[in-house]
């Protein structure tokens, strides 16, 4: 037994704090285990009661004269903390502490949760919570529902792990309304052992568990959470892990000295976190349980083997009885990333052959609100057969003339024979019962909207992308990391924290970045002669702690071509930038050699406690700020996942060379995001950083950094 399966498929349980009063969490969720037909042996334990339900209550845990696998504690912290030692001496495997007052609460609590989990590691008996739901494992062979949730599930293939209690009763109130079933579920509350990571591990090896849904309040895990579920999702029995994260709209842009850490905030980091890991996030619980039922579809091959039907494109067919609902589904499949497929001629000459004059025989396809369940499999059969179609939608709306069941009956034949998708679409409740109920005895999931249904084949599609995503030979470079150390070291030993592009160029240099020639000049006949020094046109910048928008000051002036030119700049420079902020201190100007010109790309980091790097990759400039075109991932990345980050983007389609634009140089911006990847895992003084713009010339002539930006810091604790 290993050391989760003593929680989720104990032989022996003891409830520790059981009680006999009704409405007490004690009485309920002993009541529960017992009511639930749990298939173990169930203890009371309650020192001052000589039996719970008509069960022999003992004193303590100790009393029990068998062996114990799984303990639940309902007791205040203190309590808890005694009965805690108590049953590791008996010898349990696992804890479960439902009772709040730990972590949750702060002082004493804390201090309790942290000595009980302590002595649990060091016995290696593992803890789920406290201030937890509970678990429950519906399945004939175990039935434990050790929970406060008197709702036992149904049995299913589908395991679901949640943050918060309260919602878990919510969860499972509405999957009883939609016949759901669940193989495992479980509330972990304050993580003080088991977390996330613990049960997808547990869950992606479970034979029985064949999605998992996770509600997700923060993660307390960063880069090695992501390699870890990357091998859940797409490694050895890739199982499919569907999120939904609360809190989305609380973490906006705050206040920073980077356009990077402006744009970032932590819901950038957890949506690089689910990308990079291969997880599907959710917007709603309603989403949650249409996308499970789709990726739970799967089918029997001819050899008795079962497979997840995933499309291995983007191309739906749509078949209805009703117009207006085919609209609707045309409309959500364009917008969840998906297309309309194109039947080929013999398809569309089937189609006529089938359908009556009145049909549409292009898709959408629409067979008439008379249809029989006939036209339906005749109609269906045509387009999933097409080598241009990578699955179906059905639509039925009741008519008086529809048969709901023969229909569902037809589709299953034709999925049957068929390793393509088919979505199913019954609108309505009564009259379509017993089709829906049907199609969901076999294994096939309907949806009651058409817009449900086309998303929840846009989450297969995009799970079908991530699974067939190209592997490419990683980048491997030198890098000059003493050089840059001792830069940086020197720079925060003399106090100072912001690097502008003199510096800031020499660390970029050590890592292989085309940085521009660039000095500084005191006056304006020091950048006459540097100008003439580095050849012309120039760039003059002004420099200064106070002023980091050199743009808003008037401290940039581009393609100086001769010595007066700039010589006047520099003064112009120099009395704008005072105007600008009077306080502000005015080092000088740097003169710089004008950069080819390119498209203006922008690359950053911010750095997360826990978490680590984030970078930033997207149109730059101005463009940064105006349309905000930007995608992240946390470091540290390869070549692969530098690729997908600049595909991210909208602007994408620009980078690929657009009319007359040429294609940009993507080989370069490929290899500097790996580049930024290193430096700022090699130095984690880095705190934030922006290179913008970067100017990505066209194909083959590589990329030039224009300017940059860098914050330092002292190394986080948890430095990665």
């Amino acid at each position: 037994m290993t050391d989760l399966e003593a929680i989720f498929a104990p032989e022996s349980v003891a409830v520790i704090g059981a009680s006999a009063t009704p409405g007490k969490v004690g009485h309920d969720i002993f009541a529960n285990i017992l009511k639930g037909g749990f298939t173990g042996t169930l203890y009371p334990v309650n020192p001052g009661a000589r039996s719970i339900l008509s069960v022999r209550a003992y004193p303590t845990v100790l009393d029990i004269p068998d062996s114990v696998d799984l303990a639940m504690l309902i007791l205040p912290p203190k309590l808890a903390e005694a009965a805690a030692e108590q049953a590791v001496e008996k010898g349990v495997r696992g804890l479960v502490i439902v009772s709040a007052g730990f972590r949750e609460v702060g002082g004493e609590g804390a201090e309790i949760e942290q000595r009980i989990v302590s002595m649990c590691r060091h016995h290696q008996v593992r803890v789920v919570g406290p201030n937890c739901l509970g678990v429950i494992n519906p399945l004939p062979a175990v039935r434990l529902n050790a929970s406060f949730s008197a709702r036992m599930p149904a049995p299913g293939n589908i395991s679901f792990i949640s943050q918060s209690g309260a919602l878990c009763t919510a969860v499972l109130d509405f999957a009883a309304d939609r016949d759901f079933g669940f193989s495992k579920f479980i509330s972990i509350g304050n993580k003080a052992d088991v977390d996330e990571l613990d049960l997808l591990e547990y869950l992606h090896q479970d034979p029985d568990t064949e999605v998992i849904m996770i509600y997700l309040e923060e993660l307390r895990r960063g880069p090695e959470f992501i390699q870890a579920v990357k091998k859940i999702t797409s490694g050895f029995r890739r199982t499919p892990v569907l999120v939904i994260k609360s809190g989305r709209t609380t973490a906006g842009a705050r206040a920073a000295a980077s356009h990077t850490g402006a744009l970032a905030g932590s819901e950038a980091v957890y949506n690089a976190i689910f990308e990079q890991a291969g997880m599907i996030r959710v917007e709603t619980i309603d989403e949650l349980f249409d996308f499970a039922s789709a990726f739970a579809y799967k089918t029997e091959s001819a050899v008795g083997k079962t497979h997840r039907k995933i499309p291995t494109g983007s191309r739906v067919a749509i078949i209805t009885n009703a117009g207006g609902p085919g609209i609707v589904a045309t409309d959500m499949t364009v917008s969840s990333g998906l297309e309309l497929a194109r039947f080929r001629p013999e398809t569309i000459e089937v189609l006529a052959k089938h359908l009556p004059a009145t049909a549409n025989i292009h898709n959408p396809v629409d067979v008439i609100g008379d249809a029989s369940y006939d036209r339906y499999e005749n109609a269906l059969k045509a387009v999933i057969h097409d080598p241009d179609v990578d699955g179906a939608l059905v639509i039925l709306t009741p008519q008086s003339m529809t048969n709901a069941l023969a229909t569902a009956e037809a589709i299953v034949r034709v999925a049957q024979n068929s390793d393509k998708p088919i979505l199913c679409c019954f609108m309505g409740i009564v009259d379509v019962s017993a089709g829906v109920k049907y199609l969901q005895s076999h294994g096939y999931p309907v949806f009651k909207f058409p817009e449900n249904a086309a998303k929840a084949f846009g989450a297969l599609y995009r799970y079908a992308r991530w699974l067939g995503r190209r592997h490419l030979e990683q980048f491997s470079f030198e890098h000059d990391i003493d050089r840059a150390s001792a830069i940086i070291q020197n720079a925060l030993t003399a106090g100072r924290t912001h690097f502008g592009e003199l510096e800031g160029n020499e660390i970029l240099q050590a890592y292989g970045f085309n940085v521009l020639p660039t000095r500084l000049a005191e006056n304006p006949e020091e950048a006459s002669s540097i100008a003439e020094d580095i050849g012309f046109p120039v760039v003059l910048k002004i420099v200064s702690p106070q002023i980091l928008h050199k743009t808003d000051a008037g401290g940039v002036v581009v393609d100086l071509d001769n010595t007066e030119s700039v010589g006047r700049a520099f003064g112009d420079i120099v009395r704008r930038a005072g105007k600008f902020d009077p306080q502000a201190q005015i080092d000088g100007v740097l003169v710089q050699k004008m950069a080819p010109p390119g498209t203006e790309v922008i690359m950053g980091v911010n750095r997360y406690p826990i978490f680590g790097p984030l970078i930033m990759f997207g149109f730059g400039g101005i463009f940064v700020e105006v349309f905000r075109d930007v995608a992240f991932r946390l470091a540290p990345i390869g070549r692969n996942e530098a690729r997908r980050i600049i595909r991210k983007i909208r602007g994408y389609k620009l980078l690929q060379g657009f009319r007359d634009t040429p294609r940009a140089d993507l080989d370069i911006l490929e290899q500097y995001l790996v580049r930024l990847s290193d430096m700022v895992i090699h130095h984690p003084e880095i705190k934030e950083l922006d290179i913008n713009p970067v100017l990505v010339h066209e194909d083959g002539k590589g990329a030039t950094i224009a300017d940059c930006r860098i914050i330092l810091g002292p190394p986080p604790t948890n430095a990665v």
